[in-house]
C-alpha cells in the first residue's frame, strides 16, 4: 500500500486570469506562495518518505515548502507536468474561440483525440496526456517501497487521475473540484488507485492561519 498525497500547485496570476499556462513556466503570485506555506504547515506532522513534482516552477515551488519542512528533497519528474495545449497556450479562455474556432469546440466538447494547432510547442491529445501522467504515477508507486509520497503537479494531471481511479471516460463533464494547493488523498493498492478524499482546503481558510501569514 501506497499513500499519495495528490497536490495541485499554488495560484498563479495566470490562474486567475483564467489563461491557459500548459508548459510554459509561469510563477507562483503573492497567494499562491501563502498558499504554500500554509500547506507546508498542514503537513509537518505527517510522516513522508519522498516529495516529486513536476519540473516547471509552479509546481516545484509548491513543493518546496512541504519538502523543508520534511527535511526532503524535492524529486522532479517532467513526465508530471501539465497538458500541452499548443497554440491555446498563452490565451485566456474565451480567446481561443477567435483565432482557433472549431479547435475550440473540440476542447469544450472534451474530444480526447482532438489535437489543438501547434505554438511554441506541438499540442498534446487528451488521451495522450492523459496516459503520460498515469504512467509517471504508476512508474513511482510500483518501482519503490514507499508507504507515504507527495506529487505536487498540476490542475489537468489531477483531472485524468480522478478520472483513472474512477474508471471513468473523458467524455463526461467534470463534477469535481481541482483547487490550487488542495490535498488530495489516494491509496494505490498494487493495482489500483482509491480515492479516500478530494479537494481538501481546510489549511487555506484565513482563519488557519496565524498573525504573520494573514
Amino acid at each position: 500500500m501506497t499513500d499519495i498525497l495528490l497536490i495541485r500547485h499554488g495560484e498563479t496570476d495566470w490562474n486567475v486570469d483564467k489563461r491557459l499556462q500548459g508548459h510554459i513556466d509561469i510563477a507562483l503570485n503573492a497567494e499562491g506562495r501563502r498558499q504554500a506555506a500554509a500547506l507546508g504547515a498542514a503537513l509537518a506532522e505527517e510522516t513522508l518518505d519522498a516529495v516529486f513534482a513536476s519540473d516547471l516552477q509552479r509546481a516545484r515551488d509548491t513543493a518546496q515548502a512541504v519538502a523543508q519542512q520534511q527535511g526532503l528533497t524535492v524529486q522532479i519528474v517532467p513526465a508530471l507536468r501539465e497538458r500541452c495545449y499548443g497554440g491555446f497556450e498563452g490565451l485566456r479562455h474565451q480567446e481561443i474561440a477567435q483565432p482557433y474556432p472549431a479547435d475550440y469546440v473540440a476542447w469544450k466538447a472534451r474530444e480526447p483525440d482532438a489535437r489543438y494547432p501547434a505554438g511554441e510547442r506541438v499540442a498534446e491529445t487528451m488521451r495522450e496526456f492523459s496516459a503520460r501522467a498515469v504512467a509517471a504515477v504508476m512508474e513511482l508507486v510500483k518501482q519503490n517501497n514507499y508507504r507515504k509520497i507527495v506529487i505536487v503537479t498540476h490542475g489537468g494531471v489531477l483531472e485524468c487521475l480522478y478520472r483513472w481511479s474512477q474508471q471513468s471516460g473523458f467524455g463526461k463533464a467534470r463534477d469535481f473540484d481541482i483547487f490550487n494547493a488542495s490535498i488530495n488523498r489516494l491509496r494505490w493498492d498494487g493495482s489500483h488507485a482509491h480515492i479516500q478524499q478530494w479537494g481538501d482546503i481546510a489549511h487555506l481558510r484565513a482563519e488557519t492561519l496565524d498573525e504573520v501569514d494573514r
